[in-house]
């Protein structure tokens, strides 16, 4: 009997690991098309995005629900209730990184003019790919438990928000130059936004899977270095 019990619960464990699994690769794909809609200007693919989003809160609360539920009938310990706990916020950066996608869907629904500076949608694609990179790097860690990938995505953290500010500041020397692309510019600084926020929450997913594995945490959050993010706030 006890062994029956001990393996129903680790079928349980591994069911939450396999929704978690689930949510990450449909927040990438989210993150994927909401860039690659706004940089073709692809209204439908944006609006699909959208209405994507809605799948992955369901799935979110879902999983919260059936945590809580493994929590309240097996009273796990140690290990166990690190997956279930890391489970539960992983799924819901999951969830804030499938808004952010939204977000620049909706950005990209609102801009009315084709890109004249293709520079700055090189620059958004930039951090895109980075920010994407991370992501994929700490969800294959949460398979693998490969704790080096999840120090690195911790410590490379900074160079998402320094391709942030420097776009920025290419941004607000555009709109100077030309007060024609300030609504265009002010839309792309929103989505860099999104995306730098994408970034961090790769970062808490790293902090949340070294604790799971580890049983310890990362070192102190390092000093931002974009000295921006205060005043640009979303």
């Amino acid at each position: 009997m006890k062994d029956h019990i001990v393996s129903s619960f680790n079928e349980e464990l591994k069911e939450l690991a396999g929704r978690v699994v689930e949510m990450g690769g449909l927040a990438e794909t989210l993150v994927h098309d909401a860039v690659s809609a706004l940089l073709r200007q692809d209204r439908e693919l944006a609006a699909r995005t959208i209405a994507a989003d809605q799948r992955l809160d369901t799935m979110q609360a879902e999983l919260e629900e059936l945590c809580i539920s493994v929590i309240a009938r097996r009273q796990p310990m140690a290990s166990d209730l690190r997956d279930i706990i890391a489970a539960m916020r992983i799924s819901n950066d999951l969830e804030r990184v499938g808004d952010m996608a939204k977000n620049i869907g909706k950005r990209t629904l609102a801009i009315e003019t084709d890109f004249s500076n293709k520079q700055l949608a090189v620059g958004v694609e930039h951090m895109s790919d980075l920010a994407l990179e991370q992501l994929k790097a700490v969800l294959d860690s949460y398979t693998t438990g490969d704790l080096e990938v999840v120090r690195r995505v911790h410590m490379r953290d900074d160079e998402v928000d320094a391709l942030y500010t420097s776009l920025f500041r290419q941004l607000l020397t555009y709109m100077m130059e030309d007060p024609r692309s300030i609504t265009m510019c002010a839309h792309l600084l929103f989505c860099a936004k999104n995306i730098e926020r994408i970034g961090d929450h790769a970062t808490n997913i790293a902090e949340n899977i070294y604790y799971m594995f580890s049983g310890n945490q990362l070192p102190a959050e390092r000093p931002k270095t974009d000295e921006l993010a205060d005043s640009t706030s979303v």
